[in-house]
């Protein structure tokens, strides 16, 4: 159940902090598949609401094969917030809901509060976690999952092809999300981008000498469209120490015509 969870966890994290869709379109929406280890694992849907002053992205994820045989995971998570061209996405919410076979109705709320000049993530009302928040510290100026999906977009457009960061809070979890741009070679129509996420808090202690996989930076790599779409090909993470790939089957206009 441990590695299902980090299965679908890494999942959700990898394709929520890596994918882009067409740049200011009014909606653009994407259909995944997931392997893990070379067997069908799960299949992901995501929607992309992106104007220049605000935005909204919404994902499902439902698991496939043996994953779904063991643990029925399946969610969806949305997020908005405030966009301005001359600094970093504002998230103004994060709300997600997920079932596993033993937590059902699982439901996260997260709604961001300006304070002294600093936006603040909250715990909202009807929240099911478990776990207490984190510090203060670590909730300052950070955003949610889906949120971080549009700062990594946002630099992107801005032309940024060297490295950044983006800090990212998942209600439980503290991490960043280190970017950096790779040189193309010759004939490549694609960018490709090493991130790793780095835990910060939240985390688990080291209990081997190899160390908590979920206390380990993890790298990801992605290939992602080079055009104004910014649209991923493929991304790979290692989940308890074997490959996780999500490969893009159907791109779509709008929502409506990506379906399950």
């Amino acid at each position: 159940m441990a590695t299902a969870r980090r299965l679908f966890g890494a999942a959700a994290a990898a394709l929520i902090v890596c994918v882009s869709g067409a740049a200011f379109a009014a909606e653009t929406a994407a259909l995944y598949h997931a392997y893990w280890a070379g067997l069908s694992a799960g299949d992901i849907r995501l929607v992309l609401r992106d104007e220049p002053s605000g935005y909204r992205d919404e994902i499902a994820i439902r698991s496939a094969g043996l994953p779904r045989l063991i643990t029925r995971f399946q969610g969806t998570a949305t997020a908005e917030g405030r966009l301005a061209a001359d600094r970093p996405p504002e998230p103004s919410h994060y709300e997600a809901h997920y079932n596993l076979r033993k937590a059902r109705d699982r439901y996260l709320n997260i709604p961001f509060a300006r304070k002294a000049g600093t936006v603040i993530a909250e715990r909202g009302p009807g929240d099911t976690s478990k776990k207490p928040p984190l510090a203060e510290e670590f909730r300052k100026n950070v955003l949610d999952p889906l949120s971080a999906l549009t700062a990594i977009r946002h630099e992107l457009r801005r032309g940024n092809r060297a490295s950044f960061t983006v800090p990212v809070y998942d209600g439980a979890r503290r991490f960043n999300v280190a970017a950096q741009i790779l040189p193309k070679k010759d004939g490549d129509r694609a960018l490709h981008l090493r991130l790793t996420l780095s835990p910060i808090a939240g985390f688990k202690g080291e209990t081997s000498d190899d160390g908590d996989p979920d206390n380990a930076p993890r790298p990801v790599d992605l290939m992602i469209t080079d055009d104004a779409r910014l649209l991923p090909l493929s991304i790979e993470v290692s989940v308890a120490y074997l490959p996780l790939v999500i490969e893009l089957a159907k791109s779509c206009d709008n929502a409506s015509a990506c379906s399950w």
